[in-house]
């Protein structure tokens, strides 16, 4: 038995080590995660119920098409949380260590030290998986009350940056964690041992990417590692700057390459413009955002407007879809799930476009005149190109251009329209009238079998 005792700290050890490398080599993200977030309908005022009715309707209407992600978004951990903005240095929910934890005003199942544990295994029930948003940093009234740091003799005090904070209007709850400092990466590790006892699959997290906070990122990407538990880490908000490319993609899964995305015409128009620098950073395991999906029936408390539907137009919002997808965007829904309306769901349940976004390559902006914009991408299966052809123009668009101006090698390939799902027979040209605004998805194949 001593000789067992002694030997176990080496187990534990070199579990602990196997574990992290294991989670560090494994595929968190293959394709484009694809899933719901409470920003856009509930801002920071989320409430467990409507969690579960969210997910209830993403197991039964959108899980066979491979939507698997429950997000919660920002400031779970505020008991008055509201909508229209955040409550500055508001009253917050944190456990004996000073990290937060959900208020169980808002999440019952929270109640008695449990955390997410109980709303996570809703999720899980339904074959979905659970996500969280955190802030960079460390909370402040843990830091005021000098907590201290579970799993190490340090304090919150001893690590906190009082300088590099969140400067965001109201974002008040946290300071920053100064690396250098003793201590600090014991406080990251503390909290993602926590939530890998909730069941956590997905943490978003902010204030991360704009500035570039270089060492906080990697120091929750190790202690995420070191848990075991295999969790994806998208970095927000954007843009984040493209000259990181080998940190971002070494340390996180998703980085936002906007600031925050909302239902309106000119922050689709400007994607356009971000989406360009980043062609060719696109990859397996690592996938600039262009951030969530402003879809269906939003606002209904939340950050940014009133209670309504998506603003963008029909054109728009199939032209956000189109491009969301050729880029290789992670497609998050912002709009209520169970209150949104059946043309939202159409748009979420085309498989052909789906396939463009979670198994295409090579996605990059082919030809650009004014107000028309096509993009290309490799369909590495069959051999065919996808062709996304955009009018970001405020008139109709009447359009013809040869095969190879857009970099395709057939003169007359058989095109095939995947929102619609008809075969439109074989062009010499790519021929068509756009109205503004609007946007053609299409599949095009030399033998017309692709």
């Amino acid at each position: 038995m001593t000789s067992l005792r002694r030997n176990l700290p080496v187990v534990f050890t070199l579990a602990a080590v196997l574990g992290s490398t294991a989670v560090a080599q494994r595929l968190l993200a293959p394709t484009p995660p694809m899933g719901w977030n409470s920003w856009d309908s509930y801002g920071p005022a989320i409430r467990e119920d409507e969690v579960k009715a969210n997910a209830d309707a993403m197991a039964s209407r959108l899980k066979p098409y491979g939507w698997q992600y429950l997000v919660v978004d920002i400031e779970w951990y505020q008991p008055n949380a509201h909508a229209h903005g955040y409550i500055a240095r508001g009253k917050v929910t944190m456990d004996q260590y000073g990290r937060f934890v959900p208020s169980p005003n808002r999440f019952p199942s929270a109640a008695n030290g449990n955390g997410f544990k109980g709303l996570a295994d809703y999720v899980h029930g339904k074959g979905l998986k659970f996500g969280i948003h955190i802030m960079r940093g460390i909370p402040r009234e843990a830091v005021d009350r000098n907590l201290p740091i579970e799993g190490s003799s340090y304090h919150a005090a001893d690590i906190a940056d009082k300088v590099n904070i969140c400067h965001w209007a109201g974002m008040e709850d946290t300071y920053g964690v100064d690396m250098s400092k003793p201590g600090a990466q014991a406080y990251y590790d503390s909290i993602a041992r926590l939530y890998a006892s909730w069941g956590v699959d997905y943490v978003k997290a902010d204030d991360m990417s704009r500035p570039f906070h270089g060492s906080e990122i990697h120091a929750l990407r190790t202690a995420l590692n070191k848990t075991g538990r295999p969790m994806v880490l998208s970095l927000s908000p954007g843009p984040a700057p493209v000259d990181r490319y080998q940190q971002l993609k070494a340390d996180a899964q998703l980085w936002r390459i906007s600031n925050d995305f909302w239902d309106r015409w000119k922050d689709i128009r400007a994607q356009f413009d971000l989406m360009k620098q980043w062609q060719g950073m696109v990859h397996t395991n690592s996938f600039p955002d262009a951030d969530m999906l402003p879809l269906g029936h939003i606002g209904i408390r939340a950050e940014r407007g009133d209670n309504r539907k998506s603003l963008l137009t029909q054109d728009e919002q199939y032209t956000l879809m189109s491009l969301w997808s050729i880029f290789r965007s992670p497609l998050m829904m912002g709009g209520d799930l169970p209150t949104s309306d059946s043309f939202t769901y159409e748009l979420l349940t085309n498989n052909e476009v789906l396939n463009v976004d979670q198994h295409s390559d090579n996605g990059h902006e082919a030809y650009r005149d004014t107000n028309i914009i096509v993009w290309t991408a490799d369909d590495l299966k069959s051999g065919a190109k996808y062709v996304g052809v955009f009018n970001v123009g405020d008139a109709i668009q009447k359009i013809e251009l040869p095969w190879a101006k857009i970099g395709l090698p057939w003169e007359d390939p058989a095109v095939r329209d995947l929102w619609r799902h008809e075969d439109n027979g074989r062009m010499t040209s790519l021929k068509l009238s756009l109205r503004p605004h609007a946007s053609v998805l299409c599949k095009v194949s030399k033998g017309g079998d692709g």
